[in-house]
């Protein structure tokens, strides 16, 4: 028997928890955090249920249908093109007053929609009480009561969703919101011009176009002269002498005076069926914000919270790292051992295992930097950061609300240049895409583990934590000088929602957290996969190389003389003969592997790079890692494990003590950190440059800006910490 198909969307204010129910109804893990902004582009997800074949919509959060920002526009004209069959409004149950603007507009539209009364246990908590009857009968609507992040009302929703969009249930045309007569008269004098002379030409409702049109919607004014032809020239002519008279009237503009009526009429509705309990209550949040965006407490606490999230990556996340370093070691011997000496061996061990493993052992670090960044978004505290950093912001002309897709840059750049799409500034959009790179993303990490943990040791932590904040100081830096200089323009205007906090969900935590992995192990299966064999391809050819010593020859000579100055010694001094001899035989073949990769086409490529690279002390072998990720920011320890390792164990650890023995300085790899931390982004990132500004002189200038900054702070900071030292 063939299922009923149905379209179900979820439309509701930022922060409502649209995503969380969408997640519950269709068992698919989107982005779930506990600040505005979070969904930036409708989702899908399929679920049969009922005996329905379901097709669930996560729109944007928007407060309104007058548009602004990229979310509000996509959330409007996906409910006005696409016309899902049911629009389920996920209403904030503790913040009533404010959820019914965006329902009201609701009901002025053409569309069936359902009421979810979400979040009620806070609403409860809260002292407040709903009379869901009561709003049903105002507003004509159905009204279910849920509780999101506990899956509670959730199957009620979707079985009164299908009834609704089942039913024969005609949309109301009354109790809408009434406005005042000259109002009225306006929107009833312009319907009646458009049904005229329109003939059925725009798609949308007349009455709800009509109050587009004097609140001067330009999208809908737009669409108007696409879809009138000729004559919508007369239609907006008629529009705008039914707001001058509107303006002449009420001495304000009528979009103004509409959103007045909208409140007047939503007070009304609040007082009919929202009554508030007279117990004392302590609202703990204002509690804890008191501390917590305190003035002068604030910031401080911010950075701790910050620098004890990296000590934590680097310092808990060191014991999984070496367990999974000691399998990797295992195997790579155990491989080692069992197969015989060919091209394929080489290849497995120094190309696949030496590249993945390399980077394989960082998995912990990752999981523990998302488990981070996933309790500061569920606790509430995502919010607050932005709104510490609104004074900073300001300093490049940005606001607070621009400090969240950076603060999204910590864990990847591309969501996060996705999420500037909640900025309402074309100009504070593009800044932002241009400075969130300069945050360091979770694939930088395994880069600065590495070297901060080969040559600072105890201080690695501190060390990862300062490379981190030199972003955001070089973000802010960079701000400034094109808000100055490429994106003039006036500092917008701050409005940063600061959600309730909430003891966030074990679950939901290791969820994000998991979820962020399975992308970093696809990866290692992918792209790092990828990229290692073509890094040891090109280092492990031509065969046909001329050493500058014959190593078989000059390995058989000294086996030949360790083997008859053993035979002469002593008992006691054979073992430590034994140990010198596998010592030189180990050097000659280190030495043998690094002269072949030197001579091989990878070593030819880092020759031409090296005098680019030399100034900021970096080698040939490390202008190759840099240039490998341009791909992705993991491929650089991955590349550096095949061409600094030349060790047929591969023993993943070696990797530090071959980053020690190879010429690099502390300063060196300081410098390094910083280059991986500025210069330009992963090949992912630069597409979604791209996508996000539509110009492809954005997307070079990103990645020529960043490269050049790169360069010349790690040369200030090699050259002049050379000379500080000298």
């Amino acid at each position: 028997m063939n299922q009923k198909h149905l379209s179900i969307a979820l439309a509701g204010n930022p922060n409502s928890g649209k995503t969380t129910i969408f997640n519950n109804m269709t068992g698919t893990r989107q982005k779930v955090g506990n600040w505005p902004g979070v969904t930036v582009e409708k989702k899908e997800g399929n679920v049969k249920k009922f005996g329905y074949d379901l097709k669930i919509i996560d729109l944007p959060g928007t407060y309104s249908l007058t548009p602004f920002t990229i979310e509000e526009i996509i959330a409007r004209d996906f409910v006005l093109e696409e016309r899902p069959d049911v629009v389920i409004d996920i209403i904030d149950a503790s913040n009533l007053e404010r959820s019914l603007y965006l329902a009201t507009q609701f009901r002025e539209i053409d569309c069936k929609v359902l009421f979810a009364l979400n979040m009620a246990d806070v609403s409860r908590s809260r002292g407040f009480k709903i009379d869901d009857k009561k709003l049903s009968e105002l507003l004509d609507v159905p009204v279910v009561f849920t509780v999101g992040n506990k899956n509670q009302g959730i199957d009620t929703l979707l079985e009164k969703a299908i009834e609704l969009a089942e039913s024969s249930y005609e949309i109301p045309q009354k109790r809408r919101v009434n406005y005042s007569k000259d109002i009225e008269n306006s929107i009833s004098s312009l319907k009646s011009f458009l049904e005229n002379w329109t003939q059925g030409s725009i798609p949308y409702n007349t009455r709800w176009t009509a109050i587009k049109l004097l609140e001067d919607d330009k999208i809908v004014k737009k669409r108007v002269l696409n879809k009138a032809g000729e004559n919508s020239r007369e239609i907006l002519q008629q529009a705008q002498t039914h707001r001058n008279f509107l303006v002449d009237r009420f001495d304000d503009d009528p979009e103004i005076v509409m959103t007045d009526e909208r409140y007047g009429f939503i007070a009304g509705i609040i007082k009919e069926v929202l009554t508030t309990s007279t117990k004392q209550r302590i609202d703990i949040s204002r509690n804890i914000d008191l501390v917590l965006t305190n003035r002068f407490l604030g910031f401080p606490i911010f950075i701790f919270f910050i620098w004890a999230m990296f000590q934590l990556t680097f310092s808990l996340g060191a014991y999984p790292m070496e367990w999974i370093d000691m399998g990797v070691t295992f195997v790579s011997k155990s491989l080692a051992h069992v197969l015989p000496n060919t091209l394929f061996k080489d290849f497995l061990l120094n190309g696949v295992i030496a590249g993945v493993g390399s980077v394989a052992i960082f998995l912990p670090n990752i999981l523990i930097l998302f488990f981070c960044i996933a309790l500061f978004e569920d606790t509430g505290y995502m919010s607050r950061a932005a709104f510490l950093m609104d004074k900073i912001m300001h300093l490049i002309g940005l606001h607070g609300k621009s400090f969240i897709p950076m603060l999204m840059g910590f864990g990847c750049n591309v969501p996060a240049i996705m999420a500037s799409r909640t900025l309402e500034s074309e100009k504070d959009r593009t800044l932002t895409i241009l400075i969130t790179p300069f945050m360091s993303c979770s694939a930088k990490l395994p880069v600065y583990i590495v070297l901060a943990g080969a040559f600072f040791g105890a201080r690695a932590g501190t060390v990862i934590f300062g490379i981190y904040l030199a972003g955001i100081i070089l973000s802010i830096v960079t701000g400034r000088l094109f808000r100055s200089t490429l994106l003039r323009g006036a500092d917008a205007p701050f409005v940063m929602e600061l959600p309730p906090y909430r003891a966030p969900m074990i679950k939901s935590l290791l969820i994000h957290m998991w979820d962020r992995g399975k992308i970093f192990l696809k990866k290692m299966g992918g792209v790092i996969l990828v990229g290692s064999v073509v890094v040891w391809t090109l280092s492990a050819f031509p065969n046909n190389i001329s050493y500058s010593l014959d190593y078989n020859s000059k390995i058989a000579e000294v086996k030949a003389s360790y083997r008859a100055e053993i035979e002469t010694a002593r008992e006691s001094d054979k073992k430590l003969l034994a140990k010198q001899l596998d010592i030189e035989v180990a050097e000659l073949i280190k030495a043998k592997k690094a002269e072949k990769a030197e001579k091989s086409f990878m070593g030819r490529i880092g020759k031409v790079l090296a005098p680019v690279f030399a100034p900021i002390g970096i080698d040939w072998r490390g202008s190759i890692a840099l240039l490998t990720g341009f791909v992705a920011k993991e491929i650089v320890v991955s590349t550096m494990g095949i061409l600094y390792v030349a060790d047929e164990t591969g023993d993943s650890s070696a990797l530090k003590n071959a980053l020690l023995s190879s010429g690099m300085t502390p300063l060196g790899a300081l410098a390094m950190m910083v280059f991986v931390l500025l210069y330009m982004p992963c090949l992912a990132t630069v597409a979604a440059i791209r996508r996000e500004t539509g110009s492809f002189k954005w997307m070079i200038f990103s990645v020529v800006y960043s490269t050049s900054l790169a360069w010349s702070v790690a040369f200030c900071i090699y050259q002049g910490g050379t000379l500080l030292l000298a």
